[in-house]
């Protein structure tokens, strides 16, 4: 039997309810109750891609003291879901505030014996378009309908939107260089994106230049250059980020010349980005800067006092920040590095979160006359708890809880990697603070943040942006 509940107002016995009635009804808006709880999930954004859409095809076939049966179609799915199964059972907790097992059996859909057109395989299941966006390496905030357009980057968002309607065919390569923190990452990322929209079958993957680079010397080291060429050179759009990073080594320019004109040959598209021109990167093969200038190069300049404004307007939005514009033009007044912007709306709606509901003159004022004070301020180990909930929008409870999910799992483990970091915290203290078993998980969250620094430049920004929160320098 299939319990149906109202998500308006949830019953807290749910588990007595379940027993005694086939459903419980609140007219029109009673919901099946899975359907129920994935709403939730997504609601609360308390789900991982992979995990989350397994769940969407799953059915409730029935409950018993305490524990929910629920259907997948095939073995290996099951396979996968048992290792996540605390998981699931910890959401659910969440959701019914009462604790219930989880049993996944296997029930497959009805088919025609020896019929190999009709035959499930192992695992299948259609992969949602953020699980598309995520193996491509892009970043869900970068998109064209959130990239403030202005004079200074006007001719780079024109040639990205002409690329996403027709690659391979526009400006080919597209080379985007300038300083830091003006859109070039957010504008290539848009162009793939925008692709990936209108055909998910499509063969794209965003690649910082140090990724390319340890993933050759990866593969030379196993003897796997074989499987590095498939993944590159068979693209239908490549775009590689800090491209000047390959500069100067000659074996991976070997690699990338051949894999340039590889997907070029092929009628593939490619995106450059690089902090400068092709003709200043310095220790560039001749034959690299050629192919580079052959194509649109585009200078983005920095943003202007208008364009920063509008950032970080877009920023307070996707936030869920109110801020007056008079108070958004005096931030993008004082900070002049668009990646910095978020960081300090961030600080200032911190501090009065509270007292008011939104960021005001008021608050902007007064957090710029003790800018200096808060430099010199000794940071306290509860401040980075502080400002890494605040990022994460989770609570500290929740961080210093026992739940392992990622949501929760990342924002306590970068607060432990930031106590060790800055303040020099002791292993065991940390440990202590943050209510862990001992120093060992301190030890694994501050390698694996580490690592995710290293190979990823958008988490990275994430955790530099915490630190500016704090007032700490990059």
């Amino acid at each position: 039997m299939i319990a149906y509940f109202t998500l308006e107002k949830r019953c807290v016995n749910v588990y007595d309810l379940w027993i005694s009635y086939p459903h419980i009804t609140n007219g029109a808006m009673a919901v099946p109750f899975w359907a129920g709880f994935l709403k939730y999930l997504e609601n609360n954004q308390k789900k991982t891609p992979i995990l989350y859409s397994l769940l969407k095809q799953l059915k409730a076939v029935g409950v018993n003291n305490r524990q929910l049966t629920l259907a997948c179609n095939n073995h290996g799915m099951q396979f996968f879901l048992n290792k996540k199964v605390a998981e699931v059972q910890a959401a659910l907790k969440d959701y019914l505030h009462q604790s219930f097992t989880v049993e996944f059996v296997v029930v497959p859909p009805d088919k025609k014996k020896n019929d190999p057109e009709t035959t499930t395989p192992l695992l299948s299941f259609q992969p949602s378009a953020q699980d598309v966006f995520l193996r491509a390496g892009l970043n869900n905030k970068y998109r064209f309908d959130n990239f403030a357009v202005s004079s200074s980057n006007q001719v780079g968002f024109a040639a990205a939107q002409a690329i996403a309607d027709n690659p391979g065919t526009a400006y080919n390569p597209l080379v985007l260089h300038g300083g830091v923190g003006v859109g070039k990452t957010h504008l290539a990322q848009a162009i793939a994106r925008a692709i990936l929209e209108k055909d998910q079958t499509k063969r794209v993957f965003f690649c910082p230049g140090d990724q390319f680079t340890n993933e050759l010397i990866e593969g030379i080291r196993e003897k796997s250059t074989a499987r590095f060429r498939k993944k590159y050179r068979h693209l239908q759009l490549l775009i590689v980020d800090d491209v000047q990073f390959i500069a100067g080594k000659q074996t991976v320019q070997e690699e990338f010349f051949h894999t340039f004109n590889s997907v070029l040959s092929a009628g593939g598209q490619i995106v450059l980005i690089s902090d400068r021109p092709p003709a200043e990167i310095k220790n560039l093969e001749d034959r690299l800067r050629s192919r580079f200038s052959g194509g649109l190069i585009v200078d983005i300049q920095d943003p202007s006092f208008e364009l920063r404004t509008a950032i970080l307007l877009i920023k307070a939005k996707e936030k869920a920040i109110g801020v007056d514009i008079e108070a958004a033009k005096v931030i993008a007044e004082e900070i002049k590095d668009t990646r910095a912007l978020e960081g300090t709306l961030l600080s200032i709606y911190a501090k009065v979160l509270g007292s008011k509901d939104r960021v005001d003159l008021e608050a902007v004022d007064s957090f710029f006359s003790q800018k200096e004070a808060l430099v010199v301020k000794k940071i306290a180990p509860s401040d980075i708890v502080k400002a890494v909930c605040t990022f994460y929008n989770v609570k500290q409870a929740q961080v210093r809880g026992p739940s392992r999910i990622d949501s929760l799992a990342l924002p306590r483990q970068i607060a432990m990697y930031l106590l060790r970091r800055d303040l020099k915290i002791k292993l065991t203290e940390i440990a202590f603070l943050l209510k862990r078993k001992d120093h060992t998980t301190v030890i694994h969250a501050e390698e694996k943040i580490a690592r995710l620094m290293m190979s990823n430049p958008v988490f990275r920004e994430e955790v530099e942006k915490i630190r500016s929160m704090l007032g700490l320098s990059t």
